[in-house]
Parts: structure tokens; sequence; C-alpha cells
């Protein structure tokens, strides 16, 4: 099982650094191809394909491009079965702060986040 936390620890890590960074091939590794992001805007459920994601992560300055510091830590991993893991964590895309909940998988020896679903604020 400590094999299997450090891989989601390393998973996250990229994650983090990936959006720190702008990195979207960073990111991809990490999603599930099949994988969405899910927020709540107006009262409405926005599902957002992980290609569409992407692809605005590539198009959008990065905050390490921006000279910004980082604003990331893991708040909790709760490891429900082998291959299932649950992950609430901060970040930001400053002026925009995040809480995410990432759903891992482990498909294929591999552990992937098959949701995200996360909250925005405009302050840390």
């Amino acid at each position: 099982m400590s094999q299997d936390l450090n891989a989601i620890e390393a998973a996250v890590k990229d994650y983090l650094d990936g959006l720190y960074e702008g990195d979207a091939d960073k990111l991809a590794g990490v999603f599930h191809p099949t994988s969405a992001l899910t927020f709540e805007a107006a009262g409405e459920l926005k599902p957002l394909p992980r290609d569409e994601w992407l692809a605005g992560v590539r198009t959008r300055p990065s905050p390490k491009s921006q000279g910004l510091a980082r604003h990331d830590h893991i708040l909790q991993i709760d490891m429900s079965g082998p291959t299932t893991a649950f992950v609430k964590l901060k970040c930001a895309v400053p002026p925009r702060y995040f809480t995410d909940y990432l759903c891992f998988l482990k498909v294929g020896g591999k552990w992937q986040v098959a949701q995200k679903v996360f909250a925005t604020a405009s302050a840390p």
C-alpha cells in the first residue's frame, strides 16, 4: 500500500507542477483520457472534458512564466481500496484559487485521475 501512496503522491506532484508550469503534457499524463473536470457555475453543473481543459492550459500564461508564487498543498489522501483513492488539495492559477477533489483509479498498474471536481475562489 505504501508503494501506491507514493505513486499517488508523485501523480499529485506532477499535477501541481503541471498547473504551475502550464505544462499540458505533464497534466495529460496524470489524467485518464476519458476523465473530465466538473464545477458549478450560476447554479449549473459544468462538465469539461480533459482535452478541452488541456487546450486552455496550452494557451494561457502559466503562473511560473508570470513569476507568481505557488499556492498549492495536499489536504487529504484517502485510499479506499487497492484501486481507488481520493485527494483533496489547494492550488492556484492566480487570480483564481481552487479546492480540487481528485478521484484516482489504478488502471493498468497506473494511478490516474478519473474525475476532478473543483470549486473556485478569488482569494486564498
